[in-house]
């Protein structure tokens, strides 16, 4: 977990990629589930921070 923090703080690419589809899958879950109206508002929000994260982080180096 150390490393994982260690390499978020120094800009690399695979942890902050995670990162980024970790948000991408909460926002698809979000968007298909049926219970929590909350959850559907904000789904969309969710994905599209995800993607645009993914689209910045993939320009970091590795």
């Amino acid at each position: 977990m150390a490393s994982f923090v260690a390499a978020l703080l120094r800009l690399r690419r695979g942890p902050w990629e995670m990162v980024a589809s970790i948000l991408i899958a909460l926002g698809v879950v979000m968007l298909m589930q049926p219970f929590a109206l909350w959850a559907y508002t904000w789904s969309f929000l969710v994905t599209l921070a995800g993607t645009v994260m993914f689209v910045i982080v993939s320009h970091f180096p590795e």
